[in-house]
């Protein structure tokens, strides 16, 4: 193994203050217990070899010879000596990308067939299918921007939702970019790899156009933009699939502002191409995307190097396994507080909060302690496990943060609490599709099935006092009827809390759930504005 000595140094060189004790370590010991210097100035050399009593040999290794050598070299393997540079590993095309997709009245233009947004949406299903294992987000805008799907590497997720979308769900009409950009920005905030956004739209409002440039320059994501349209736009087609008509009887025309797209783009920096037939577009967005992100990876500024100082350990242990010889004697006690103190004190590289703790147990040795205490919202702060800390989120009341975890996993015990927090949400065609997966991976997991035929029975009722609870599945789901809330259990193995389920809206259609959402975030963000 050659050595780079041109980039040989130490990661952690504080650490090599300890080679100062290391050497004064046996000085000392040496001058305090040298019999011989401490009466050499009083008795003459010569009678004072036959005046010593006791052994007059001299050793030429002491035990404080092997206490300064073992922290010397301890100092050494601590401080982290390295001299190559370790490539960290890189997986082709695993960053997010959200599509913001434009829900205005215009994208219901018939000049691409079979409409603008049908076109649109057929796209935004096809990059999610060709983007195998990396995560595909999808957000919505029109005169307010709105999350759709959180990114994900489950293409079920985006097709679910993406076939309900239609310009009708949006509660104003409108073209603000503004507000689609912010909302893919706030998804992609916490990040650590470099993420793509790519806008699918049909023009721009020059009233946000400013705006717009300023925040598109500033985040340091990727922006793409697909334009989807003809130069002399086409009739919409309303909501009954039939021609919208104005007052005149005239048809309303879909107009297509390609110069408006055009020049934010060329001021904002932001790649540009047109919405194709075939699937050249989405070759182009992922082309970009990869590019993009291996740019990304080339250039941090911080290097990673292959510490080395892990092979002192074995000189480490052997010199400490010869500390313990018979006759020798060294008071470790100072010794083991020395390194309890060093050792307590937190690396910078440390996110998470450090605790005293954490010296004698892992995140989730301390998460699973909370957790058989019934704690379970300081379980789910101590939970490094996704599958643990999802559970304690679940429990806790936090289902947001519980879908998020669940999410990480592809397990058919993910899946099934993924279902069960779905319908916390009232999203229920959503967890009867997770439930779907559940049984893809364990097809013999009953209690995914249950509970899967269970909201296909409430889905397909009309009046919600009308449930039957003799036909509930035995130990699975237990309607009440006057709350209109139920319980579910969990998979074998594991601990049973209740689970509490709301049935409201027993007939929400995606569409539908889509709408009431955005509708509550709309009014919710004007109770709020200034």
């Amino acid at each position: 193994m050659e050595i780079d000595l041109t980039a040989f140094h130490f990661l952690r060189p504080l650490w090599l203050l300890l080679l100062i004790p290391a050497v004064l370590l046996p000085l000392c010991w040496f001058r305090r217990n040298n019999v011989r210097a401490r009466w050499r100035n009083v008795i003459d050399p010569a009678l004072l070899e036959h005046l010593i009593v006791g052994d007059t040999k001299r050793r030429v290794i002491q035990p404080v010879h092997t206490l300064g050598l073992l922290l010397g070299i301890g100092a050494l393997a601590a401080a982290g000596p390295t001299w190559q540079q370790e490539r960290p590993p890189f997986n082709q095309d695993k960053a997010p990308l959200v599509v913001v997709l434009e829900l205005a009245h215009s994208m219901d233009a018939t000049d691409v067939a079979p409409t603008r947004l049908e076109r649109a949406k057929q796209k935004v299903l096809d990059i999610a299918r060709a983007r195998k294992g990396a995560r595909t987000g999808l957000v919505v805008f029109a005169s307010s921007g709105h999350l759709v799907v959180p990114p994900t590497e489950d293409p079920a997720m985006l097709e679910l939702y993406v076939p309900a979308l239609s310009s009708s769900l949006m509660p104003r009409d409108g073209k603000n970019a503004t507000a689609g950009l912010d909302a893919a920005e706030r998804l992609l905030a916490n990040e650590p790899a470099a993420g793509t956004i790519v806008f699918m739209s049909d023009g721009f409002d020059t009233n946000q156009a400013d705006a717009f440039v300023q925040k598109a320059k500033a985040i340091r994501h990727q922006l793409l933009w697909l334009a989807v349209g003809t130069e002399n736009g086409g009739p919409i087609r309303g909501a009954d699939g039939m021609i919208a008509m104005d007052p005149e009887g005239h048809p309303l025309m879909g107009t297509f502002d390609a110069g408006a797209i055009r020049k934010v783009a060329d001021e904002a920096g932001i790649p540009l191409a047109s919405m194709r037939v075939d699937d050249d577009d989405v070759a182009w967005v992922q082309h970009r995307a990869q590019a993009y992100l291996a740019q990304a990876e080339e250039s941090k500024i911080v290097p990673r190097w292959k510490e080395s100082g892990y092979w002192l350990v074995i000189p480490v242990l052997l010199l400490a396994l010869w500390g313990f010889r018979r006759g020798w004697s060294v008071k470790w006690l100072p010794v083991v507080l020395i390194s309890l103190a060093f050792s307590a004190v937190p690396r910078h590289a440390q996110a998470a909060e450090w605790r005293w703790v954490d010296l004698f147990a892992t995140h989730d040795q301390q998460g699973r302690w909370d957790f058989e205490r019934g704690d379970y919202k300081a379980a789910a702060q101590r939970f490094d496990d996704p599958m643990w800390k999802g559970r304690a989120q679940y429990l806790a009341g936090d289902y947001a943060g519980a879908l998020e975890s669940f999410s990480r996993l592809k397990t058919a015990q993910a899946y099934f609490y993924m279902g069960n927090t779905l319908a916390h949400l009232d999203d229920f065609a959503a967890a009867i599709k997770a439930y779907d997966n559940a049984l893809k991976v364990q097809p013999a997991l009953r209690e995914a099935a249950a509970n899967r035929a269970f909201l296909q029975r409430l889905l397909a009722k009309d009046q919600q006092d009308e449930m039957d609870p003799e036909e509930d599945p035995p130990d699975q789901v237990q309607a009440d009827k006057k709350k209109g809330r139920g319980t579910s259990t969990i998979i074998e193995g594991a601990p049973r809390p209740s689970e509490e389920v709301w049935m409201r809206n027993l007939n929400t259609s995606p569409a539908v759930f889509l709408q009431q959402r955005f509708l509550q975030e709309t009014e919710v963000k004007g109770a709020n504005a200034p």
